[in-house]
């Protein structure tokens, strides 16, 4: 399965007819250029396209229902063309007052638009609105039947008019129609899904998805924003971090304001890390729905944000790892960014030569070792994205050693190497910065040095989930290694889905180099899954949540507390929300 692009090209019909300083920066641009730069990049071709159609009334009614627009008489009712789904006659849940109004908007002029359009927060209208609007739901309705009929394994809907600040029966902030809420709605309608999860990562709050959904406790809302103790707009008291849902839904709502600007890569990163994640993954969601507005990233006027578009596929790939991979992102503001340059990394220097190993004498071992080394020099030279390598159990720490040095010796910068069971660090390896050594089920919690770390593997899943999500990816995104290594050595104690959520989130690092390692004797089940889970596909869940032991708790507090003055992804600071 791949992933579907879903755009229409009359979503740009829809354009600002008069001066207004507030809304000129919405314009078709703001679209076409996105697409562009797909196009640019050859990433159209790779996906399934699918031109978006008009959601009805009655789709647009699961979220816009039963609300009287006051402030403004309704103009004539425009009658519908016979058998069209948009008919008055539609059933009574689909939202006559507000739809009708903005359907009402195709016969007005300028002078009326305009009217209109000043009874609303940052709106105009359009004669074209109506038809944009319901295209924009509409491509947001497309990509989840695409994604949850199994067709794609995820997508992006590609729309204009927004639709994250839309209300029940009121435009604002550019938004018409609430099309993630819709698409939301409709997956539970039509799907029978009870678990939703939309990560709204616009600069600005979308009240409107909260506010929708503030009582539902089957969507998990979370948004970040530019919020400035309320002197951002939309300046709601409601945007703020104590906002957290109301009766069923209690608990189901999570803002994160900023209150500064200025908001970088490893901000966003912690954020998903420390907050996000670790809440989703106890949601453990069968759809993820994303309002995706690039405003927050770097070079946008108004977010005033520093995240490069980078960190956008970071967040991305993190997201990939939950409701089996099913992502539905939606265009919210497309925001503007330059073209970011790439960090020089650190020089390289020739690390040790390879100690001579014994158990590598056998036939068997040095098989293997061959074979390694070939997959490995094949990833150095870019031939190769990932893979899987298997050793005899004997010569698991010898290979690896050999590993770690020819990775080292032939290219690779920064190489994180994940060791599990019976692997140690080999004592001789340079403590240069070029290599971030993390042992899980080691004996003890111990920081031996900023880039030696080993825990013990913790006994239970929400435990195991706290040491990848609060202590590894933090270690591993401040590092930022151009190759990484897992090894599953003799005890690892590793079962399947926590072996394959370990390779999933891994992949996000590295440009995707990631080299795992495994025992021959390994079962074929757990190659298997490493294998499917390097080629993109999800990983399975892990089932149940369960409360961390006292132990695991104790073992990974002492250990950030002891790696915090070294590594920022492992510094959280409250009073930019507070």
């Amino acid at each position: 399965m791949g992933t579907a692009l879903v755009y229409h090209e009359d979503m740009t019909a829809t354009r600002l007819l008069w001066d207004d300083p507030e809304c000129e920066i919405e314009r078709p641009e703001r679209l076409t250029a996105a697409l562009d730069r797909l196009r640019q990049r050859g990433l159209e071709q790779r996906c399934l396209r699918l031109s978006a159609r008009e959601a009805s009334e009655e789709e647009l009614g699961l979220v816009h229902r039963l609300e009287e627009v006051t402030g403004w008489p309704l103009p004539p009712r425009i009658p519908a063309p016979a058998g069209d789904p948009a008919s008055p006659a539609c059933p009574s849940a689909c939202s006559p007052e507000y739809v009708s109004l903005v359907r009402e908007t195709q016969v007005l002029g300028k002078e009326e638009l305009q009217a209109l359009s000043g009874q609303f927060d940052a709106i105009y209208f359009h004669p074209s609105t109506f038809h944009c609007a319901r295209l924009a739901a509409g491509a947001g309705l497309q990509l989840v039947d695409a994604v949850l009929t199994g067709a794609v394994q995820n997508g992006l809907a590609l729309v204009r008019p927004p639709g994250h600040h839309s209300q029940r029966a009121a435009a604002n902030g550019f938004c018409v129609f609430n099309n993630v809420a819709i698409a939301a709605a409709h997956a539970k309608q039509k799907y029978g899904l009870h678990r939703i999860l939309v990560v709204d990562w616009d600069v600005h709050h979308g009240q409107g998805i909260q506010y929708l959904f503030e009582d539902d406790p089957s969507v998990l809302y979370f948004s970040w924003h530019r919020y400035e103790h309320g002197r951002f707009w939309p300046f709601l008291r409601e945007s703020d971090a104590d906002a957290v849902g109301r009766g069923q839904g209690l608990g189901f709502t999570v803002n994160l304001p900023w209150n500064q600007v200025g908001m970088g890569n490893a901000d966003y990163v912690a954020a998903f890390l420390h907050l996000l994640l670790p809440l989703a993954f106890e949601f453990d969601p069968e759809l993820v729905l994303v309002s995706a507005g690039f405003d927050s990233a770097i070079g946008d006027p108004e977010g005033q944000m520093q995240a490069t578009p980078e960190c956008f596929a970071h967040l991305t790939q993190l997201l990939q790892v939950l409701a089996g991979g099913r992502v539905c992102a939606v265009l919210e503001c497309p925001g503007v960014h330059p073209e970011c340059p790439c960090c020089p990394g650190p020089a390289l220097e020739e690390p040790p030569a390879a100690r001579p190993h014994e158990s590598l004498a056998r036939e068997e071992a040095l098989t293997a070792l061959g074979k390694l080394l070939h997959l490995l020099d094949g990833m150095l030279d870019g031939q190769v994205n990932s893979g899987i390598a298997a050793t005899p159990a004997s010569a698991a720490a010898a290979t690896l050693d050999v590993a770690v040095r020819r990775a080292l010796s032939h290219g690779a910068q920064r190489l994180l190497c994940v060791a599990l069971g019976q692997l140690d660090r080999p004592p001789d390896l340079a403590h240069d910065g070029r290599s971030l050594w993390l042992n899980i089920r080691g004996k003890e919690a111990a920081a031996l040095s900023m880039f030696h770390v080993s825990t013990p593997l913790p006994v239970m899943t929400s435990g195991f989930l706290s040491c990848i999500l609060g202590l590894m990816l933090p270690l591993a995104y401040g590092f930022q290694p151009d190759l990484v290594l897992v090894a599953l050595g003799p005890g690892h104690g590793l079962q399947g889905p926590q072996a394959a959520l370990l390779a999933a989130v891994l992949r996000g690092l590295a440009g995707g180099r990631v080299l795992a390692l495994l025992e021959e004797d390994s079962t074929p089940q757990l190659a298997g899954i490493l294998a499917r889970v390097l080629n993109g596909e999800a990983p399975p869940s892990l089932g149940p949540s369960s409360v961390a032991s006292p132990e695991d708790v104790q073992a990974l507090m002492y250990l950030r507390g002891q790696l915090e003055p070294q590594w920022k992804m492992l510094q959280c600071h409250p009073h930019l929300v507070a």
